[in-house]
């Protein structure tokens, strides 16, 4: 499929989206809604609102601060993920020591933790980035960590009986194999880290996307919270589409998956 057509589809599936909402919420059937406007608001309602957000201007900063923090989550999390995964991987006996406590870390509910983040660190963006981080880090940590484990023995050996050292397996062998697993963490490590920053700014802050949305909320205002929502996606489909383009640069010699039409 050309990406002219795959473009095409995925308009077309927007399209069809906002066709079934409008329908469902401007148009009855024997006097019912599918979806009332008091719960749903209607898609023009919602992109006036998204517009109108934009051109006065009163999104910028909120964006902007949502921004930082998810940026930063992103960073920090992804980083120290990706550096701890290949350590693990590198030493078993360690990895084996700190198995459950990482299982145990993992398993824990990040809400709970929103509130003690904003004890230790603040209402201000650190609380949000802690929170991200949470979210980010065991991504990235288990992809790399697997990925590595799972680099062929056979290419290993095979580098070995080359006579690489230690510091050229890295570069040439493992960190190759593994690129795949990384980027493949940081494509849903986006959304997290977008999720973190956002339920922090719902549960206590004073700007940002989503303290928006809990404003809108609070007065009953569906219209503000699908606007806010929507800047969201926009949001993560422009960062998204930027780790993408970084993927492509970096795994350029990676063959191309067969593609059907």
């Amino acid at each position: 499929m050309s990406r002219s057509t795959l473009l095409a589809w995925q308009v077309g599936v927007a399209a069809a989206l906002l066709a079934i909402w409008h329908i469902g919420s401007s148009v009855s059937i024997f006097g019912i809604y599918f979806m009332p406007k008091f719960f749903f608001s209607t898609p023009a309602d919602v992109l006036g609102r998204v517009w109108k957000m934009f051109a006065t201007g009163i999104v910028w900063k909120h964006l902007w601060i949502t921004l930082t923090e998810t940026a930063l989550a992103f960073v920090i999390g992804s980083v120290t993920g990706a550096g701890v995964g290949f350590w693990f991987a590198r030493k078993p006996k360690l990895a084996a020591i700190f198995d459950p406590f990482l299982k145990a870390a993992n398993s824990l509910p990040r809400v709970v933790l929103a509130p003690i983040f904003m004890l230790w660190f603040g209402l201000g963006i650190w609380s949000k980035v802690a929170l991200g981080v949470t979210l980010v880090f065991f991504i990235v940590f288990f992809n790399v960590y697997q990925g590595l484990r799972e680099t062929s023995p056979v290419v290993l050996a095979n580098a070995r009986m080359l006579g690489m050292n230690d510091r050229q397996l890295m570069r040439h062998v493992y960190w190759p194999s593994t690129l795949t697993w990384v980027f493949s963490s940081l494509h849903a490590s986006v959304g997290f880290a977008l999720v973190g920053a956002v339920v922090g700014e719902y549960l206590g802050a004073a700007a940002g996307l989503g303290y928006l949305i809990h404003e809108a909320e609070g007065v009953f205002d569906v219209t503000g919270v699908f606007a806010g929502m929507i800047v969201l996606a926009l949001f993560v489909i422009a960062i998204d589409w930027a780790v993408t383009s970084i993927e492509n640069r970096l795994l350029v010699w990676r063959p191309q998956p067969h593609q059907q039409s």
